[in-house]
C-alpha cells in the first residue's frame, strides 16, 4: 500500500517511516499542505496520514482540497484532541482521528480497519478487459500476446506484465517502486534500475512508436490517449 505522510514534526516523521517501512508499505512524506495536495493529485496514494498542524495550511484545508478529487482514505493526527476538532475533521471528509501523544501500533491497526472498510464499501467495477490497445499496440492478456501495427512483438514475462500496467492506465504516472510492486508483485531481487532497464527494452522493441513517457523525478508513464 502507498501511503503519504503530511508531517511537520521531523521525529514523528521519521518515526512513522520506520513502522510504516517495517510494516511492508511504501511512503511519500511532506512538511506542508500545499505540496500533500500536489503529490495527491500527481501519484495518487492509497492512504493519508494527515497532521492538522501544518506551517502553510492547515490539515483540514488539505483533506477539503483532496476531496475535490479524491476519496482517498484521510486519517488526522493532531494533538487537538477537543471533540470540535474532530468532529470538524469527519465532517470535511476523514476517516479517523488519532491524537498525538500515538501508538504506532494504534495506527497501523486503524489504519488496515479504514483499507478494509473502503475496500468493502466500494462499488464493483467492471472486470479488466484481456484486449487493450495503445494506437498501433494490441496486447491480448489471457494469451500473452503483443503486436505492434499487425507485427507481433516478442516481450518478457516481466516486460509484458509492465507493458500491461502502462497501457492499461494511460496518462498515469507510475513512480519506480509502485511499478515494482504492480507487476512485480509476486516479489524477487529487483530495485528501481530493474524498472529503467526494462523501459529502456521496452522503447527499443516498439520502435518508432514512442510511448512511454518519463516523468523526470518521479517515473514513467504511457502518453494518454
Amino acid at each position: 500500500m502507498d501511503i503519504l505522510v503530511v508531517e511537520d514534526d521531523p521525529r514523528i516523521c521519521d518515526v512513522l517511516e520506520y513502522a510504516l517501512k517495517a510494516d511492508g508499505y511504501s511512503i511519500q512524506t511532506t512538511q506542508r499542505g500545499r505540496e500533500a495536495v500536489e503529490i495527491a493529485r500527481r501519484t495518487p496514494p492509497e492512504l493519508v496520514v494527515l497532521d492538522v498542524g501544518l506551517p502553510d495550511i492547515d490539515g483540514f484545508e488539505v483533506c477539503r482540497l483532496i476531496r475535490k478529487f479524491s476519496d482517498v482514505p484521510v486519517i488526522f493526527l493532531t494533538s487537538r484532541a477537543d471533540e470540535i476538532n474532530r468532529v470538524v475533521g469527519l465532517e470535511i471528509g476523514g476517516d479517523d482521528y488519532v491524537t498525538k501523544p500515538f501508538s504506532t501500533r494504534e495506527l497501523l491497526a486503524r489504519m488496515k480497519a479504514i483499507r478494509r472498510r473502503h475496500q468493502r464499501n466500494a462499488p464493483p467495477g467492471p472486470p479488466p478487459e484481456n484486449l487493450l490497445r495503445h494506437g498501433p499496440i494490441e496486447l491480448d492478456a489471457e494469451k500473452f500476446l503483443v503486436a505492434c501495427g499487425g507485427r507481433e512483438v516478442t516481450l518478457t514475462r516481466q516486460e509484458f506484465k509492465l507493458l500491461e500496467l502502462l497501457i492499461r492506465h494511460p496518462g498515469r504516472v507510475f513512480t519506480r517502486e509502485q511499478a515494482l510492486d504492480r507487476a512485480w508483485g509476486e516479489g524477487g531481487l529487483v530495485t528501481d534500475r530493474t524498472i529503467d532497464v526494462h523501459v529502456k527494452t521496452l522503447r527499443k522493441k516498439f520502435g518508432d512508436y514512442d510511448f512511454i513517457e518519463t516523468v523526470r523525478g518521479i517515473g514513467y508513464r504511457a502518453r494518454g490517449l
